[in-house]
C-alpha cells in the first residue's frame, strides 16, 4: 500500500475534524496543555463514546496502530496530521486509572505481577512496530475489568537507527529513563525502565530509589531500572519470562 501524498494527508486531517464536529458532541475535556487537548466525545446518533486527541507533535505511532488489535491497547479508529498538528479518534476505555486506584491502596504481589505482564503484552505489540511509548505511568494505565490497558501515545516515537538522541525530550519525571533526557536515543529498554518503576510503585507506593520492593519482584525492579540500559532486560519478552 502506497503512502498518502502530503495533499491527501491534509485532506484526511480536514475531513476528520469536520466529521467530528458534525457527528459528535464533546462531553468533557479530559486534558488540556500547551501541546493540545484530549476530549471525551459522544456520537450524536448511536451514543458511542470515543476519545479525541488533538495535539502538536508526531502521529506516526498512532498511524501504525490503526490496524492493530490488542486487548491491552485502545483501538485507534482514525489518525491524521497536518502542519504539525495531530488528530486521533480512538476507543474510550471505561475503567479506573492506576493512579486513582493507588490512592486507595497498594496492590498485592500477584495483582501487581498480573498488571505488569499485561502491560508487557501491550509493549510487545508496540515494540514490534518499532515504537517506544516513553510515558508509562499510573495515569496512562486504565484497569478495565480484569484487563490493564496502556493508553496515550502522544509522547511515543519510532526508533530511528540513524539517530543518536531523541528529537524531543518528553516523559514524566520519576518514570522516564535517564536516556530520555538527551543522553542517548530511547529504545524499548526505556519502557522497561518505566515498567520497573511502575511495578515498584504498585508494591510499595514509592520510587525504587527510595524503597525497593522485597523479594523476587524487587530484584526484577532493580534490573529494570538500572541506569545503564545494557544492564536491563533486553526486551519485554525477557521481562515477562522473569515475571
Amino acid at each position: 500500500m502506497r503512502s498518502a501524498y502530503p495533499g491527501e494527508v491534509r485532506i484526511i486531517y480536514s475531513y476528520l475534524l469536520s466529521s467530528i464536529e458534525e457527528e459528535y458532541i464533546t462531553l468533557k475535556t479530559l486534558k488540556n496543555s500547551e501541546r493540545g487537548c484530549v476530549s471525551l466525545l459522544q456520537n450524536r446518533q448511536n451514543g458511542t463514546r470515543l476519545i479525541f486527541r488533538h495535539y502538536r507533535g508526531n502521529g506516526e505511532v498512532y498511524r501504525k496502530l490503526l490496524h492493530v488489535s490488542c486487548p491491552n491497547l485502545p483501538q485507534i479508529m482514525e489518525a491524521a496530521e497536518s502542519g504539525g498538528m495531530v488528530a486521533v479518534l480512538e476507543e474510550y476505555i471505561q475503567g479506573d486509572s492506576l493512579a486513582f486506584l493507588l490512592e486507595g491502596a497498594l496492590f498485592t504481589p500477584e495483582e501487581a505481577r498480573r498488571i505488569t505482564l499485561q502491560l508487557c503484552s501491550a509493549l510487545w505489540v508496540l515494540h514490534s512496530l518499532g515504537a517506544v511509548h516513553r510515558d508509562i505511568k499510573p495515569e496512562n494505565v486504565i484497569i478495565r475489568g480484569s484487563q490493564a490497558v496502556l493508553i496515550d501515545f502522544d509522547a511515543s516515537r519510532i526508533f530511528k537507527n540513524e539517530s543518536s538522541a531523541d528529537t524531543q525530550i518528553l516523559g514524566t519525571t520519576g518514570y522516564a529513563a535517564p536516556e530520555q533526557y538527551g543522553i542517548a536515543q530511547t529504545d524499548q529498554r526505556a519502557d522497561i525502565y518505566s515498567v520497573g518503576v511502575l511495578l515498584n510503585i504498585m508494591l510499595t507506593g514509592k520510587h525504587p530509589s527510595r524503597e525497593l520492593a522485597p523479594g523476587r519482584l524487587g530484584r526484577i525492579v532493580q534490573k529494570c531500572t538500572m541506569v545503564n540500559p545494557k544492564k536491563r532486560y533486553k526486551n519485554v519478552r525477557d521481562l515477562m519470562e522473569a515475571l
